[in-house]
């Protein structure tokens, strides 16, 4: 246990000489602006600390969602309409958002990602990372949040994603208000409404 404090203790004086540093980097260079690249340092500081962060009995959880193919499928649709508007369909984060945050959405199919254990993955899902662009999508007990553990099956699946999968996600994807709109009418129009295909065919531009 004194061990453990003894290491805790020592992470956050380097966390905190870390931080007064690239404080003081920054404000010389090129400011607060959320499209810097984050310090190797900084990076490897900010997952120590995520790591001490998490429970050790979270840490060690198992997934208690069986993988199946329909879990999979659940949890494809799942990051599709609540993931992939960061992350992107293929967990790269090549995103107008992902790029654009700070720190950067990190690329899901990677080992910072894949080597954690599942119970890191669901802990971060469930609770998020503070500040960072990466929310808490857990509600309530986390005992209950089956949604979150699916997505972790999902994640551990990224790098085998299929052409067919993402072509899936990307009907699941959210649409926009006016992508909504456009597809309404182009029903109606298929169902026989000539005035909706006019108008639909009206709002496209070049």
């Amino acid at each position: 246990m004194r061990a453990k404090l003894t290491a805790v203790f020592v992470i956050g004086i380097l966390g905190i000489l870390a931080v007064v540093g690239w404080l003081g980097y920054q404000s010389f260079t090129t400011g607060f602006s959320a499209k810097a690249e984050p310090h190797v340092l900084e990076v490897w500081m900010a997952r120590q600390i995520r790591y001490l962060a998490i429970p050790l009995a979270d840490r060690n959880k198992v997934n208690p969602v069986p993988l199946t193919p329909e879990i999979l499928q659940q949890g494809l649709a799942h990051f599709a309409d609540h993931c992939a508007t960061c992350h992107g369909n293929d967990g790269g984060g090549k995103t107008p958002i992902g790029k654009n945050v700070y720190p950067k959405a990190p690329d899901l199919r990677e080992s910072a990602t894949q080597d954690m254990s599942d119970g890191e993955i669901f802990w971060t899902i469930h609770n998020g990372i503070r500040f960072t662009a990466m929310p808490g999508w857990g509600e309530g007990d986390p005992e209950q949040d089956l949604d979150s553990w699916k997505l972790v099956h999902f994640i551990r699946h990224l790098p085998k994603l299929t052409p067919e999968e993402l072509d899936r996600m990307k009907s699941l994807n959210p649409k926009t208000q006016h992508e909504r709109e456009e597809e309404a009418s182009f029903d109606r129009f298929l169902q026989g409404d000539d005035t909706a295909g006019t108008a639909a065919g009206s709002g496209h531009h070049h």
